[in-house]
């Protein structure tokens, strides 16, 4: 895939001290420090890429209704569309390996990401899957290292929803009818299933111990997801499990802090001005300086508009709301080669316009994976 080799002018770019009205150079799918052909984008902004550590909205593109879409890639494909149309060069693509089934199944999940490997080398955006494993899947543990490898999968998350105060009272879960029928399974078969994993509870600690062991040994990346206290916190921290998605409370975010580990948000928490299942408000423990990246969650769009609101809240200033979607996430995910605009970083690029702040083009690597309307004028000429 061929790179640009362009020359911005006229735009206010971000740089690491602030915006500055100066000039920007593009080349071999990195950051120069001048040439090009030049392009007049006066009354444009210039800003990294968003790099999106954590999304499941791409589920809806990959089966829009059950059994409709027998072409994987081309759902990551259009994944890959509306990604680039919000402005996101780098994105973590979150798939389940749950009990629930479904698009949320371990067959369901080795399907994506083949397909993700298949088409990674044909889009422009960085795509990076991640696995969110269901910790009470004890059967699921023997030759889980292994899969997670052929998959290339360098980033795994632990989850937890069983309803274990229900199962503890023999009681059925809410939705539990349809959820069993979105997996394929009789509503009974369901329920003793989830009865069998919450009665082995015991047996995950240890299980969880070897598993992270494995995985830290083969240099993947691991995460936990929802914490609600400290001490599950410091139980994960333990375990060489460094970061904490999405913290439900503000003490368990403190004591992600406290221990040094990496705490990310969602964006659409900020957008909407509180959490929609009622958990600490991202805004505050954003004032309270408890979150390294921002993340969209279930909603792409979310990421650059919770971004802008920060900045004209005035809770921060412009860069560093923005490092929150870019260097941030980046520095979660220990890439060194993004994040920012300076000479030697690749080439990820959002291009806002100024007057409406949407998105009018999106480079990653250099090439362009998004354009509309008046900016591609600019670039024609």
């Amino acid at each position: 895939m061929t790179s640009l080799e362009l020359r911005f002018e006229g735009a206010e770019v971000l740089l690491p001290e602030g915006m500055m009205r100066t000039a920007l150079s593009i080349g071999d799918g990195l950051v120069q420090r001048g040439g090009g052909r030049p392009i007049d984008l006066s009354g444009y902004l210039i800003l990294p890429g968003i790099v999106d550590l954590h999304g499941d909205g791409f589920e809806r593109h990959i089966a829009p209704r059950r059994g409709a879409m027998k072409q994987m890639d081309d759902g990551i494909r259009a994944v890959e569309a509306e990604l680039a149309a919000n402005g996101i060069t780098t994105a973590v693509l979150a798939q389940f390996h749950s009990w629930e089934g479904g698009v949320r199944g371990p067959e369901f999940a080795a399907q994506v990401f083949q397909a993700i490997a298949s088409v990674k080398d044909s889009v422009v955006t960085d795509l990076i899957p991640q696995l969110r494993f269901e910790t009470h899947m004890l059967d699921d543990y023997v030759g889980l290292p292994a899969r997670i490898a052929q998959w290339q999968v360098p980033y795994v998350v632990f989850n937890d929803h069983l309803p274990h105060e229900r199962l503890a009272q023999g009681r059925k879960p809410p939705r539990l009818t349809g959820q069993a029928l979105k997996a394929g399974r009789n509503p009974d078969v369901h329920f003793d299933m989830l009865l069998g994993m919450h009665a082995r509870k015991d047996e995950v600690p240890a299980a969880l111990d070897a598993l992270c062991k494995t995985l830290s040994q083969n240099g993947v990346r691991m995460g936990s997801h929802d914490d609600a206290t400290a001490e599950t916190r410091a139980w994960w921290h333990d375990r060489e499990v460094p970061i904490a998605e999405f913290p439900e409370t503000l003490v368990a975010a403190e004591a992600a802090r406290a221990a040094g580990d990496h705490i990310i948000l969602g964006s659409p928490n900020v957008v909407r001005g509180g959490s929609h299942k009622g958990n600490a408000s991202a805004l505050d423990l954003i004032a309270m300086g408890l979150c390294d990246a921002l993340a969209s969650d279930y909603h792409y769009p979310s990421p650059r508009r919770a971004a802008l609101m920060l900045a004209k809240s005035g809770l921060l200033d412009f860069a560093g709301a923005w490092a929150f979607v870019s260097s941030g996430p980046a520095q979660v995910l220990g890439l060194d080669d993004r994040g920012t605009l300076l000479p030697g970083k690749r080439a990820d690029i959002v291009i806002l316009d100024a007057a409406t702040q949407r998105v009018a083009a999106t480079l990653s690597g250099g090439c362009v994976s998004y354009m509309s309307g008046n900016i591609a004028t600019r670039f024609l000429k």
